[in-house]
């Protein structure tokens, strides 16, 4: 459904900066899949989806979405895909169901074929007692899923979302993603998604991609990549103190460097901290191996991985703390020049 192969985008700011926001995305996406793209902001998961639903044209590379080139049949991958941007699509003034029918006119449904779609996709998103309200008396989970609505009028095979539950309450974000499986189950969809929310991609896609700098860093499923690059984790903490603390911390950091697949050994005062191949193995090993050598511990405890530890692993930052300081809709730098690329 998504093939790219060096796909990139050049902004020209000024005579003198150029921004490389992507810099030659190798991708693809098999029919039914749901891939969740990861990455910092800036990283280019706006810019690339942006390239790929024809909104923006490619500085270099080829894209193909649905079989058809981006660059030269635009008009063709539209009528194929649904998008669903970061901001609200519908306008504000508008009722819930007038938008859906003139959407689905737009894509070519005569004014009777719209009008049912739009009451199939008002009673499957759960917005049907909501029809003749106008969409600026909707709270912000129920504008989420109208612009999911607006972008499956036209039933299409490939839906690409763009962060689309940031800023909803968790009540919210777990009742849009509900009719979006449903959905997905129903119809079989293709979906690629992007999301700052770590668990959406744990639990929900099929593939992780992880994007920084305008490059894909890493492409696997969650638990691989968990496995692969970060790990479990063990902390383990010595009782004690003074000179008798400093022998038995030394002696853990050998007992712990001992353990299968032990690395990235780290002392902070008592505790030491590595990650392990198997940390609810490990627990039990090290806590009978300290007291078989008379080494107190007050903690011994493991914790699986995290798709942050994976990018942590591979970047050395965390994509939690990007997520925190995002700001919601397209108003980020990246975002912005995709929006004067386009006009």
């Amino acid at each position: 459904m998504i093939r790219t192969q060096g796909l990139t985008k050049d902004f020209v700011v000024s005579r003198t900066e150029t921004v490389h926001a992507v810099r030659g995305i190798d991708l693809e996406v098999a029919p039914g899949e749901l891939v969740a793209v990861l990455g910092p902001n800036g990283a280019g998961k706006t810019t690339t989806m942006r390239m790929l639903t024809t909104l923006i044209r490619p500085t270099s590379g080829t894209a193909e979405v649905a079989g058809l080139d981006v660059a030269q049949d635009a008009a063709s991958v539209r009528r194929r895909i649904g998008y669903v941007g970061q901001g609200n699509g519908a306008g504000h003034t508008q009722r819930v169901r007038d938008e859906l029918v003139v959407q689905g006119v737009v894509y070519g449904l005569d004014r009777r074929s719209a009008a049912r779609r739009a009451g199939e996709l008002l009673d499957a998103l759960d917005l049907a007692e909501l029809a003749r309200r106008k969409v600026a008396d909707l709270s912000g989970g129920q504008r989420r899923r109208l612009d999911v609505a607006l972008g499956l009028v036209h039933a299409p095979g490939l839906l690409f979302l763009d962060e689309p539950s940031t800023g909803l309450d968790p009540h919210n974000r777990a009742n849009l993603w509900e009719h979006i499986m449903r959905l997905r189950a129903e119809h079989d969809m293709t979906i690629m998604l992007t999301t700052h929310y770590l668990d959406e991609a744990d639990s929900m896609a099929e593939r992780v991609v992880v994007v920084d700098h305008g490059q894909v860093i890493a492409d696997d499923t969650a638990d691989g990549l968990k496995r692969d690059l970060a790990g479990d984790r063990l902390v383990v903490e010595a009782g004690g103190g003074g000179d008798r603390s400093v022998a038995a911390v030394e002696r853990l950091v050998r007992i712990v460097h001992a353990q299968p697949g032990a690395r990235d050994v780290s002392v902070d005062g008592v505790r030491v901290t590595a990650r392990v191949a198997d940390s609810a193995g490990a627990v039990p090993e090290v806590v009978r191996a300290a007291a078989a050598q008379g080494v107190a511990v007050v903690r011994a405890q493991g914790y699986a991985p995290t798709l942050d530890d994976v990018f942590l692993a591979l970047t050395g930052r965390s994509l939690r703390e990007s997520a925190a300081t995002q700001h919601t809709g397209t108003t980020d730098r990246e975002a912005g020049l995709a929006g004067e690329d386009a006009a």
